[in-house]
């Protein structure tokens, strides 16, 4: 975790506008170093604590999540679904250290719902990750839905390909066989057909027509964001809390919404 942490404050640090958020900044630094229950009291009641700025509900939950409190659960999974990449990046860290049998429901949920897909490399990491029930059923799903022609979501779908590889599944064989007919996703198709046992020629067979896969001829390049501010269709700005106004953790039976 030390690095990861230290990766954080660092950011953290360049967020900090007054001498006020200075004072809180080094206050968590002096719980997170002395890890005492009463510090996780402390850290747990600042994600709960109205107006506290979303950089010191990071670190706190981040803090507790490494720490295997379920406390953390709620705003790590909000965090998984954050606009900016490096948070999403954070909390996955932090869920994957959490053991909380509610992570694998929620990264299910936002890696397989359409109007998150911009979102998704993060939750897809972690299902493959945590090797959890959930993790196949929603990486085959994922991958299934972005192997469309001129889909700019190619990142999450190489991300797909990649755990289905590492999770060593037979399920997965159709998805990653299709795979292997997209320019941008064949290396790595048939890497992970090897990994299950399947011979590259055979699965070239099975693969669709050539073709371009997504981003082949200009998709976005950064992060899984299309063009415009906000992301995909549907998926509004942070509201000031920080989470995506829009975004709800539904059909997975994880028990967090964003809407209260």
């Amino acid at each position: 975790m030390e690095d990861e942490f230290h990766e954080l404050t660092d950011r953290v640090r360049a967020e900090l506008r007054s001498p006020q958020d200075l004072v809180a900044y080094e206050r968590l630094l002096g719980l997170a170093r002395k890890n005492t229950p009463a510090g996780r009291e402390e850290l747990a009641r600042m994600l709960v604590a109205v107006e506290r700025p979303l950089w010191a509900r990071e670190i706190a939950a981040f803090l507790l999540g490494c720490a295997g409190d379920k406390r953390a659960f709620e705003t790590l999974v909000l965090l998984l679904n954050y606009r900016d990449p490096v948070r999403c990046a954070t909390a996955a860290h932090a869920l994957a250290r959490l053991g909380d049998p509610r992570t694998a429901r929620a990264a299910a949920a936002l890696a397989t719902n359409p109007l998150r897909t911009a979102y998704a490399l993060h939750p897809v990491r972690l299902l493959a990750e945590l090797r959890a029930p959930q993790s196949v059923p929603a990486l085959i799903a994922t991958l299934e839905r972005l192997l469309t022609p001129h889909n700019p979501y190619w990142r999450v779908a190489l991300a797909c390909v990649e755990g289905l590889g590492a999770l060593g599944d037979r399920r997965a064989v159709p998805a990653l066989t299709a795979a292997v007919g997209h320019p941008r996703l064949a290396a790595a198709a048939a890497a992970s057909l090897a990994r299950l046992g399947v011979h590259e020629d055979a699965a070239g067979r099975g693969g669709p027509d050539g073709g371009s896969d997504g981003g082949a001829d200009g998709g976005p390049d950064r992060g899984q964001d299309p063009p415009g501010r906000g992301g995909e269709p549907g998926a509004g700005r942070a509201d000031s809390g920080g989470a995506d106004s829009g975004a709800e953790v539904s059909g997975a039976d994880s028990g967090v919404s964003r809407r209260r």
